[in-house]
């Protein structure tokens, strides 16, 4: 298995980076690390007696979105397999890479140091998914390159837009791929799996958070730092729907 970790990135404006890390603390109930970075641009949530598996990046240029770390014992192999199927290189910084998926998206290939203890569920929600919006003209070439990437289960969604992606057991970030309405540039959000989603949208508008659409299972909202994510009705333990299907994929 090439990929060994996963990381969800939370990417915002750099000047609201710490109204980020304020509230996507507090949702996770992890603190922040200190910042990194020739800017201060990076900090990782550390939650306690796990190893983490969300990090925050302020950007500098549009209003952010999100983006997944792949984390590999060989890089180098990562990145050739990434560019194999179709990738660019964005930039080269000796030990991680930053790379462009053929529809646009940015991800990074970066070392694994060993995580394998997951983050738990934390009152009622756990971030445990990106999901990519994509064009419909380059949704199967984009499905077809991360399945070939990671290499992980490729479900159905139980609506047509949608296909999952689940990683072995223990690996803390999925991947959601959405088939957009209209073609625009590809880009990405941040899903949260809740048992129950008024309950956790509440706590989320409490730490200031607002509502801005309901879906058929999922509830659209935009966070203290003006990032988009999606609150999704699965089991926050294991990913799955409500029904025990086990997909978990078909919200975003």
């Amino acid at each position: 298995m090439i990929i060994r970790w996963t990381y969800a990135f939370i990417d915002r404006p750099a000047a609201r980076l710490a109204a980020a890390g304020d509230f996507w603390t507090a949702v996770s109930g992890t603190r922040l690390s200190g910042l990194r970075g020739e800017e201060d641009e990076f900090a990782t949530l550390l939650p306690e007696r796990a190893d983490p598996g969300v990090k925050l990046q302020g950007v500098r240029e549009g209003n952010g979105g999100a983006h997944i770390d792949l984390c590999a014992e060989d890089v180098d192999e990562l990145t050739v397999l990434a560019r194999r199927l179709g990738a660019a290189v964005v930039a080269d910084h000796g030990d991680w890479t930053v790379l462009r998926s053929p529809a646009g998206q940015l991800f990074c290939a970066v070392p694994w140091h060993g995580e394998t203890v997951r983050p738990p569920v934390v009152s009622g929600s756990r971030l445990d998914q990106v999901c990519l919006d994509i064009p419909p003209s380059r949704y199967d070439t984009e499905c077809a390159f991360w399945s070939g990437l990671t290499g992980w289960t490729r479900r159905a969604g139980s609506r047509p837009e949608f296909t999952g992606l689940r990683p072995p057991a223990g690996l803390p970030v999925r991947l959601l791929l959405q088939r957009l309405d209209e073609e625009r540039p590809a880009s990405a959000h941040l899903d949260l799996a809740c048992a129950d989603i008024a309950a956790v949208r509440a706590r989320h508008e409490e730490l200031g958070a607002v509502l801005v659409s309901e879906g058929a299972h999922w509830t659209v909202m935009r966070d203290p730092a003006g990032g988009t994510y999606c609150l999704t009705g699965r089991d926050p333990e294991t990913g799955a729907l409500p029904d025990g299907g086990g997909q978990g994929t078909d919200a975003g």
